[in-house]
């Protein structure tokens, strides 16, 4: 089975030099650390933003730092640049890499070194962490991904939230490898009601008589391009829905695909050992394809 993921990409020797935004400082890669106390690296305590250069501009960058911002809002924590800043950030170490289309930006922000290694946010007391990785990437996926049902769930917002893009990710990567032992790329989660949900780093959607549908959006990371397939479907005349709906629906589609900003859309062509479809990129998906290209492009 060909080894497959939702975040595969060209090997590209460039990236071994890259310059990575630490603080403020423009580092080579291997220079490019942080503290053992920073409370990212002890307890998983900060957000992130993954944003994608085409043609010089990065795309939907105003959508990006409103939920970075909301995010940071929603755990109490203070933003070392306002959004001019961040923006800065970002242009200042696309410049130094000589980036100008087909690259990846990784902006995290933790909420800093702490005084001593334990949970209380208040031991963190120099202020926050903020990295900007950057990357050339072309993604490069060979065949539609293949999907597994897991049992672990997106849950409940009073635990933590999925809509937070936060560096917890353990209940995903859990996910992943529970999915990869079922000889599957990715996992696909179920909501707290058993309703078809996300995949462990993705938005899913299905096709099913001309219809697009996707979860509600309770329990699911509020993915960007989740929100502008969206729209585009319904700016376009294509019946799209947010409802709950079941595995049983989801085998008997005709079409599936990821939305996520690497890899825009990604078709499915398995789940659980069913092929979706002609196991293959759809029609819809195809013409959603089209139409996310011309948005980006405009």
């Amino acid at each position: 089975m060909t080894e497959v993921s939702t975040h595969a990409s060209v090997e590209d020797v460039r990236n071994e030099q890259v310059l990575v935004w630490v603080n403020g400082v423009l580092k080579p890669r291997p220079e490019a650390v942080v503290n053992v106390y920073d409370s990212g690296f002890m307890l998983g305590d900060g957000i992130w933003e993954g944003l994608r250069l085409y043609d010089g501009r990065w795309a939907f960058m105003d959508d990006h730092l409103d939920r970075l911002f909301e995010a940071a809002k929603a755990i109490d924590l203070e933003l070392p640049l306002d959004r001019e800043g961040i923006a800065d950030a970002l242009e200042e170490t696309r410049a130094a890499n000589g980036m100008e289309t087909d690259a990846h930006a990784r902006l995290m922000v933790t909420r800093g070194i702490k005084h001593r290694p334990f949970q209380h946010p208040s031991l963190s007391r120099q202020g926050p962490t903020m990295v900007i990785i950057m990357e050339h990437s072309t993604p490069s996926i060979p065949r539609p991904i293949r999907l597994a049902t897991v049992p672990h769930q997106r849950g409940l917002p009073m635990t933590q939230d999925p809509k937070l893009n936060s560096h917890s990710k353990l209940n995903c990567i859990l996910a992943c490898i529970a999915a990869e032992k079922a000889g599957a790329d990715e996992a696909l989660m179920l909501d707290v009601h058993g309703f078809v949900n996300t995949t462990n780093a993705c938005n899913f959607f299905i096709v099913r008589k001309g219809e697009v549908w996707t979860s509600t959006g309770d329990y699911c990371m509020n993915g960007i391009t989740r929100r502008k397939v969206i729209d585009l479907c319904r700016a376009n005349g294509i019946p799209v829905f947010e409802r709950n709906f079941s595995l049983v629906d989801t085998y008997s589609a005709e079409e599936a695909f990821l939305t996520g900003t690497f890899g825009a859309q990604t078709p499915v062509g398995e789940i659980d050992g069913r092929r979706i479809g002609e196991g293959r990129l759809g029609p819809v998906t195809e013409r959603i394809r089209g139409l996310y290209k011309e948005l980006i492009a405009a």
